[in-house]
């Protein structure tokens, strides 16, 4: 039994790259697939496909996966669609072989069930030509991967019913996807159509000698690509505009469209009339936001594109990887605000707004993180530089312990002080406390045990003897220090 009300088993007709992700998608949520193809490679191919989309899924969300539905393999159009909740063409792009593989199926389907078309172009009045109760059949066109990419345009044909599209929005949108919803149905629909338009003018680049391959492609991805990803192009020139909006971006740049900058020069006039159907719909698209709020709301989301970009280290992600560790090794090492016989101030920052949790207060894990970049601040003052990492020598964390105390807010300046409790040749014990600065309360605390690495070897290792002296050095200052309450603490004991 499918986790997903009225959607037990979907026939599949088609098993090809598209086929196949939709297969995983919809296996993946606990949908049982009957699957027509007529390569006897499907079942291989398909595989391949469902791999991939365990392995992405298993890293897109923390939430439990239901049980994995299973999967038929039919050796008809008729059997794939018999006691189906739901039907998913996506056959090769050819209108007959279409109308051939749905005219049979619809044939022996029951009348209720909603056949969804995957096709990118072919307009679904065509497609449902001959097909028996053709109020049924939609335009589901999918991206791929079809496991991951959200978006599925829905669109009918001049008989498809309203209801019909409903259903198939509601299907779509139960296996984690984004339906949207065409008016009129067109060639190429939405999506395909704007791809359509770089595509071209990318072919004309080539063509021409301007650019290779990978320049297009670097444009792309390094710059308006990443916008693409959260804001489409009219939200991103609404911000263009500044304060003005969309109005004063199409004052401002509207005439260039009649400029010779591209091959595709046949743009409509913007006149009067489209220019303030524009304007309206912007408005009606930013919601009331303004622009300072659009334009947090835009860099919040490039910081969060990037970021995730760099856990895999490539495109933008690399760029940011790259740029951090140029800005690391350009940093000097932090000077501490107090002599070295007082725990050393080696840490501040004013707590981020992105750091607050539902209750108003700093979540906690944000605490280990602000403990961890003290104690790298305070490794850095050590001469743990880039030169020292380079050198295939560091200090590993294999063993941590928060304490919380007191709470603090967004906006709150809070400074970290780090004390010695121990240290040899290969081992470092160290206190930190977190303290709000406008009253010095001691909000946090973090002990941390580190052990010294060989990073080449993947070993411990004797720290060289400079390091040590200077670990030693702060340590002889602390001795008077008392050992902080706080410090060998376990989860329970009594405060």
């Amino acid at each position: 039994m499918s986790p997903i009300p009225g959607l037990d088993t979907v026939g599949l007709l088609g098993g090809g790259v598209i086929g196949g992700g939709w297969a995983a998608r919809f296996l993946l949520n606990g949908v049982d697939v009957v699957l027509y193809d007529p390569d006897p490679e499907a079942p291989r191919k398909v595989e391949a496909v469902l791999a991939n989309a365990r392995r992405a899924y298993a890293k897109l969300t923390m939430a439990p996966l239901p049980v994995e539905g299973t999967l038929r393999f039919v050796a008809t159009p008729e059997e794939a669609v018999i006691g189906v909740d739901f039907v998913q063409e996506s056959a090769p792009e050819r209108l007959d072989l279409k109308q051939s593989i749905l005219q049979r199926a619809s044939a022996v389907a029951h009348p209720s069930v909603v056949f969804g078309s995957s096709t990118s172009g072919i307009l679904p009045t065509q497609i449902q030509d001959g097909m028996h109760h053709p109020e049924r059949l939609v335009v589901g066109h999918p991206f791929n991967p079809v496991y991951l990419l959200p978006l599925v345009e829905i669109c009918g044909g001049d008989a498809t019913s309203t209801a019909a599209k409903e259903r198939a929005a509601e299907v779509y949108t139960a296996i984690g996807m984004r339906p949207l919803m065409l008016t009129k149905e067109i060639d190429g629909f939405i999506a395909d159509r704007l791809l359509e338009a770089v595509w071209r003018e990318a072919l004309w680049l080539i063509n021409d000698g301007i650019a290779t391959a990978q320049q297009i492609d670097d444009a792309i991805r390094f710059g308006a690509g990443l916008r693409w990803s959260f804001m489409g192009t009219f939200l991103v020139y609404r911000i263009a505009g500044g304060e003005a909006g969309m109005q004063h971006f199409l004052a401002q740049f509207g005439p260039t469209l009649q400029w010779p900058w591209t091959k595709l020069m046949d743009v409509p006039d913007l006149n009067q009339e489209l220019i303030d159907t524009i304007v309206a719909q912007s408005d009606d698209q930013a919601n009331g936001s303004t622009i300072r709020e659009l334009e947090e709301l835009r860099d919040d989301c490039l910081v969060s594109v990037m970021q995730g970009l760099r856990t895999v280290g490539y495109g933008a992600g690399e760029v940011l990887a790259n740029f951090e560790r140029a800005l690391f090794d350009r940093a000097p090492a932090p000077s501490v605000a107090n002599d070295m016989a007082q725990p050393l101030k080696v840490h501040e920052i004013r707590i981020p707004t992105d750091w607050v949790d539902y209750n108003g207060h700093t979540n906690d894990s944000r605490y280990a993180q602000l403990s961890g970049d003290a104690a790298d601040a305070f490794l850095r003052y050590l001469g743990v530089d880039a030169d020292y990492l380079r050198g295939g020598h560091s200090y590993y964390t294999v063993e941590s312990h928060i304490t919380y105390v007191a709470q603090s807010h967004a906006g709150d300046v809070v400074y970290v002080t780090s004390q010695v409790i121990s240290y040899d040749e290969k081992r470092l014990h160290l206190f930190n406390r977190m303290h709000r600065a406008d009253d010095h309360t001691v909000i946090s605390t973090g002990e941390h045990m580190y052990l010294h690495v060989d990073t080449v070897a993947g070993k411990a290792m004797a720290a060289p003897q400079e390091m040590i002296e200077r670990i030693a050095a702060v340590a002889n200052a602390q001795t008077h220090l008392d050992r902080p309450t706080q410090a060998g603490r376990f989860v329970g004991a009594p405060r």
